[in-house]
């Protein structure tokens, strides 16, 4: 089991949602949060020039998956967030040592889906 963190720019949500519905993952968390990775918050005007520094709009995709739901929820991230500009987002692949569904009391791989 892994817990899979995205964050990818605001404006990416619909897509990177969208792109997980077509791979059958839907149980997903999503929270709106503001940071800036390697271009420290600055971002291209019109000629080219950094401008900015400011921390950006981001959304942060927090997903439990079973070890085979890994590979298409990352490859359906990365088709959805994908610009090929800076600023695309990461990913976070991170091991998940227990789940447990709160409403049956399921654990492990059963309690995730």
């Amino acid at each position: 089991m892994k817990v899979i963190v995205a964050v990818v720019p605001s404006d990416k949500l619909n897509d990177v949602k969208n792109a997980l519905l077509e791979v059958k993952v839907g149980k997903i968390t999503v929270t709106h949060v503001i940071g800036c990775g390697a271009q420290a918050g600055k971002i291209e005007d019109d000629q080219g020039n950094p401008t900015g520094g400011e921390l950006m709009g981001r959304v942060r995709f927090e997903i439990a998956v079973n070890d085979d739901y890994v590979k298409p929820t990352v490859e359906a991230i990365i088709k959805g967030a994908r610009t090929g500009h800076i600023g695309d987002g990461k990913i976070f692949i991170v091991p998940l040592e227990e789940c447990i569904r709160i409403r049956t009391g399921e654990s492990g791989r059963m309690a995730i889906g």
